[in-house]
């Protein structure tokens, strides 16, 4: 991880999404930082981010001097397919009043994390941020992925018209510890992994898994996704979105093999084909954040599933 430096010395940093799971691990990084560093985390109990004069709150409550937009409303294939006007509104207003926002109470900088699902459906392998805007996003998610786009152009326009200091970050597939493992709302890896420990405990023989296993996806580390972001916010000046991720992709088919493996699963995988597969292939060329500002993820995937695993595991037991 990337040694505490000088660029936080008494600010104040909103995190929003700070209390979530990307956010936890990102405001415990942060910490290890600064002595003198203020994190403030609007939690949506008390700051409802879709509500602008709650956000106006917040810059007052924290006289804030760097945002790091984290907060989100995300959730799985099956998720985005019930609730697309739910997550295209939701996302879209957070991002657009947050800036807007912070534009107005003066903030140094503002960090905006957008979302692979922005890229189009046949984006070349692998994604190159110059081609974010070559095509319409696979369809299961695209209202989301379409409303975390608007927020770089938003980022752009504010550049240009008003001097605004914000980058754009695009963080592949996160997991990890305190992942979301509620089947009806998770992703690939907590949804399997819960799968996988059940069915054990139970002695089932098999478990369900959604589509045919083909297509391709790339996964980083919770903790490599906080490092990187803190780094670009320390480092980094441009206008130009950057990936984060590891360059390295894995077919679900052989992801759920090797989370059945550690996590001593032996029954047999079915696979539920009426269900979609999503976009065909995901995987990012992270050459940028290594050019820019220096970072790459650290994690093996073997190790970080891993963790996860025996994170889920003290939970379950409890």
């Amino acid at each position: 991880m990337t040694d505490s430096t000088a660029f936080w010395d008494d600010k104040t940093v909103m995190v929003t999404g700070g209390a979530g799971f990307l956010g936890s691990h990102l405001v415990e990084d942060l910490e290890t930082r600064s002595d003198s560093v203020e994190i403030f985390v609007p939690r949506s109990d008390e700051y409802d981010l879709r509500d602008r004069s709650a956000i106006d709150r917040a810059f007052e409550d924290s006289d804030a001097d760097v945002v790091i937009h984290l907060a989100a409303t995300v959730g799985g294939i099956g998720a985005n397919r019930e609730n697309p006007g739910t997550y295209f509104y939701e996302n879209a207003v957070m991002g657009i009043e947050l800036m807007e926002a912070a534009r107005q109470h003066g903030v140094e900088k503002c960090t905006i994390l957008g979302t692979i699902c922005s890229y189009p459906k046949h984006t070349p392998v692998p994604f190159s941020e110059d081609d974010l805007f070559e095509g319409y996003p696979e369809e299961t998610n695209a209202p989301y992925g379409i409303a975390k786009r608007a927020l770089l152009t938003q980022s752009w326009a504010y550049r240009k018209q008003y001097d605004f200091n914000s980058i754009y970050l695009l963080p592949v597939n996160l997991y990890g510890p305190r992942d979301d493992f509620d089947l009806e709302t998770s992703h690939v890896i907590p949804a399997i992994i819960r799968k996988c420990v059940e069915a054990r405990e139970r002695g089932d023989d098999s478990i369900t898994a959604w589509g045919t296993g083909e297509p391709t996806r790339e996964f980083l580390y919770v903790k490599d996704a906080a490092d990187g972001i803190l780094t670009a916010t320390e480092r980094y000046e441009d206008r130009d979105p950057v990936n984060l991720g590891t360059g390295e992709e894995i077919s679900i088919r052989e992801l759920i093999e090797l989370i059945a493996e550690l996590t001593g699963f032996e029954g047999e995988i079915e696979w539920d084909t009426s269900k979609p597969d999503g976009q065909p292939r995901r995987c990012l060329d992270t050459s940028r954040a290594q050019e820019e500002f220096g970072w790459k993820a650290t994690t093996e995937f073997e190790e970080g599933l891993e963790e996860t695993i025996e994170w889920y595991e003290q939970k379950y037991d409890k």
